[in-house]
């Protein structure tokens, strides 16, 4: 009974909301966030779950992925420590969204996403596998961000596992944690500073062409800001495939996941990623 009482949910989610609802569709949350745990390849891996204080389990949520920098983990983002706004400031900006987000902040092995024989991609599978079964997830709004190294998971993620997610956001990565199949459309945003001395922007440039390519945009050259401006310069690509967008910032800074522009007082980050994030419904 209960089995049908759920496949009735799930009809009525598809046919009505036009989502994909995950099987924690009308189950009780119970005491599922918080600290998690599982073992990938004989290792114990950790992370965050951290739902909206309104979290509805007949509403398919967004889910969104937050990745750290190296020497860094996940209680660091989720926190808002060093210079992390907590889940990279994007919580208070879903709240006011209708569809809402539930986020993930996983920690790295050897605090960085080294992603040896794709065993940080095993792990990204068991928390979907494992946050789905448990809360109301829409499967066709999954994102992921991350800093540095955690922008190198992105991309990883972007590469391998662009049928699964609907975006990722890259700020400031680098080719560490490597790009497994990457011949799949993803949406894709992406901001660098010009003045990185760990991951050269010519690192984003590159990794930014990979999506170019697979999205089907037409190339260009983007306009970058002087050093010395204190600016940034956003880039849509157009001639894209529909629902495949590339965006790139290439601001004037250093290698940081919160930047601030001349004259402002707040990141610019949060706010773009966010509005990237939730063209997709």
């Amino acid at each position: 009974m209960e089995q049908q009482e759920r496949s009735t949910i799930n009809l009525f989610f598809r046919t009505i909301l036009a989502t994909t609802p995950s099987p924690g569709c009308g189950k009780p949350a119970g005491s599922f966030g918080g600290n998690r745990t599982t073992t990938i390849n004989g290792k114990q891996r950790w992370y965050l779950v951290k739902t909206p204080e309104n979290y509805n389990n007949t509403h398919p949520h967004r889910l969104i992925f937050t990745f750290h920098g190296l020497a860094d983990n996940g209680a660091t983002v989720a926190n808002g420590q060093k210079s992390y706004l907590p889940y990279y400031g994007l919580p208070p900006l879903a709240a006011s969204d209708g569809i809402g987000a539930i986020f993930v902040s996983p920690t790295g092995l050897n605090t960085g996403w080294a992603n040896t024989g794709g065993e940080d991609l095993l792990f990204v599978d068991d928390m979907l596998k494992t946050v789905e079964e448990n809360l109301c997830i829409d499967q066709n709004l999954r994102f992921s961000t991350g800093f540095s190294y955690g922008g190198a998971m992105s991309y990883a993620i972007a590469c391998s596992r662009a049928k699964q997610f609907r975006a990722v956001a890259v700020l400031s990565g680098g080719l560490l944690s490597g790009c497994s199949g990457g011949k799949d459309p993803i949406a894709y945003y992406a901001q660098h500073g010009l003045g990185d001395p760990l991951l050269p922007i010519a690192q984003g440039r590159q990794m930014r062409e990979t999506f170019v390519k697979n999205n089907g945009c037409t190339a260009q050259t983007p306009q970058e800001p002087r050093s010395g401006q204190g600016t940034m310069v956003k880039t849509k690509y157009e001639g894209c495939k529909a629902g495949y967008p590339v965006t790139w910032v290439a601001f004037d800074g250093s290698h940081i996941q919160t930047p601030v522009l001349k004259g402002a007082t707040q990141t610019f980050a949060a706010d773009e990623t966010w509005e990237f994030f939730k063209q997709f419904t």
